[in-house]
């Protein structure tokens, strides 16, 4: 048996309207806000990585690696030690080269044909003094949330890379 004005009186009820509204909004609200987030870090993982690569670079063009004896691993010790707070180094990838004019430099492409970054050393040459010498240090940084528009990963297996790089000329540093 039917009450009379049951639908009436259901439909004048807002109990728990604003749980069914907040339910309707909460997914989407929390994912935009975790994505806000993750770029967030990824924005202040590429300002860590590049001001780690100005100071690192500063090493090579004052002639203070060179004069120190340092190679690829001590060049790769110092970035690591600026990027540690954001970054795993295993993730990295670098390349310092000599060109013979600002005009000539033509980087070497830091991902293989299947997209993923090239997982060695690309190079390192930090020149003499006054040599034109190029930092490149490639970074792939892993994401949390899945890359469900396209626009935020860029390289294979959920990761964004990040890219930092300075052309100079090396100081008149004593050899």
């Amino acid at each position: 048996m039917r009450r009379p004005g049951f639908m009436k009186s259901f439909r004048k009820n807002r109990d728990g309207a604003t749980a069914v509204e907040f339910a309707m909004i909460a997914g989407p609200f929390f994912f935009f806000l975790l994505a806000l987030i993750e770029i967030a870090a990824v924005f202040f993982a590429e300002t860590v990585i590049e001001n780690a690569v100005l100071e690192s670079a500063r090493l090579i063009r004052t002639g203070q690696l060179q004069g120190g004896g340092g190679d690829a691993n001590a060049f790769r010790d110092e970035v690591c030690t600026r990027i540690e707070v954001v970054a795993n180094c295993d993730n990295m990838v670098f390349e310092v080269a000599v060109f013979e004019d600002f005009d000539g430099i033509n980087p070497t492409p830091p991902t293989n044909d299947d997209g993923s970054l090239n997982g060695g050393n690309m190079g390192f040459d930090p020149g003499d003094a006054g040599d034109i010498v190029m930092v490149r240090v490639y970074y792939a940084y892993p994401l949390i949330l899945p890359n469900m528009f396209g626009s935020v990963a860029n390289l294979p297996d959920n990761q964004r890379l990040i890219m930092s790089a300075t052309v100079f000329r090396n100081e008149p540093f004593d050899e």
